[in-house]
């Protein structure tokens, strides 16, 4: 196949609340040619948003030339109905816990999140993919102002959910507690979704060996994902018995480069917004039981080192 022939990269938009773990994952999307990265958009979640739009331009400087010229701005800042809380105890005070990080190279836009991807999304119906991994409170508020925007996107992979157990609870996942109302905005709404949750990212693991690979790269990326994923495997020793970090948001980005890594199944999901211990979780129909209509292709199995041999791969284009 000659250069003239490949396939035109896909656009896409990462919204998000870096956040480590949606660092890498942003890191391997803009190293990845297969996509083209309209924008970054960022939501409240891991840390406030003052920090997560700020570690996206950190993230964007820290991918070289990848990362010129692609704009990024700030969205909501709050869920729409619950408290607001954040994850500095996994993540960091800053979102972003390593010492070699680049200043931004330029100010966030002007232009809030939502009304820029209304925007994005009117002016190329049908071609954008929205990668979201963080709270869906963005795409659930531009929902509610472009009721037609369903079919104006060509699909959203969500990081976020769980066909089982929750991480921030019992229940419920960290980004879909986060803003459970958003989430089930989102999955009402006739959007063509895939979830990748935590049944198929807690068995994607930032081992002592997979950090060292990244850090024998010799590349400041490399380095920085290195420290940032050592930072994070504290975390997950203590809390869960793993050797390290599960590689969440990155997941989420491979599954849209390469959705074959995982092995999917439509189903019906509902997220819960009734107060108590079930609040904010993915209440998947496995077997149809329920009989309603699936509205989402929910990633069910995932082939884990042909995962971080890509990340691997990718992350080693970046200076």
């Amino acid at each position: 196949m000659t250069s003239s022939s490949l396939p035109s990269p896909r656009p896409v938009i990462l919204d998000g609340d870096p956040g480590l773990d949606d660092a890498v994952a942003w890191l391997l999307a803009l190293a990845s040619p297969e996509l083209e990265v309209l924008a970054l958009s960022t939501v409240h979640g891991n840390v406030g948003l003052p920090l997560t739009t700020r570690n996206a331009g950190v993230v964007l400087a820290l991918a070289g030339p990848a990362g010129e010229g692609v704009p990024y701005g700030a969205g909501a800042d709050q869920p729409l109905v619950v408290a607001e809380t954040t994850a500095a105890s996994i993540h960091g005070a800053s979102g972003l816990p390593a010492s070699d990080l680049p200043e931004p190279l330029r100010a966030p836009e002007s232009e809030h999140a939502v009304h820029a991807l209304i925007r994005r999304a009117r002016a190329r119906p049908g071609e954008i993919t929205l990668i979201a991994s963080g709270p869906l409170t963005n795409l659930a508020l531009a929902l509610r102002l472009a009721p037609e925007l369903p079919g104006l996107l060509r699909e959203v992979v969500w990081m976020g959910g769980s066909t089982a157990q929750g991480n921030r609870t019992a229940a419920a996942e960290a980004n879909a507690l986060s803003d459970p109302h958003a989430a089930r905005i989102v999955f009402e709404s006739g959007l063509r979704l895939s979830m990748v949750g935590l049944n198929v990212t807690m068995r994607c693991i930032a081992t002592p060996e997979r950090i060292h690979a990244l850090r024998e790269l010799g590349t400041r990326a490399g380095r920085v994902c290195a420290e940032l994923l050592t930072f994070y495997a504290g975390v997950y020793r203590a809390r869960y018995g793993l050797e390290g970090g599960a590689l969440h948001d990155p997941l989420a980005v491979a599954a849209a480069l390469r959705p074959e890594l995982l092995d999917w199944q439509d189903m019906f999901v509902e997220v819960e917004v009734q107060p108590g211990p079930n609040l904010g979780r993915t209440v998947c129909d496995l077997y149809g039981v329920g009989g309603h209509a699936p509205n989402a292709s929910v990633a069910v199995g995932v082939r884990h080192e042909a995962f971080f041999a890509l990340l691997l791969e990718r992350l080693a284009t970046l200076p």
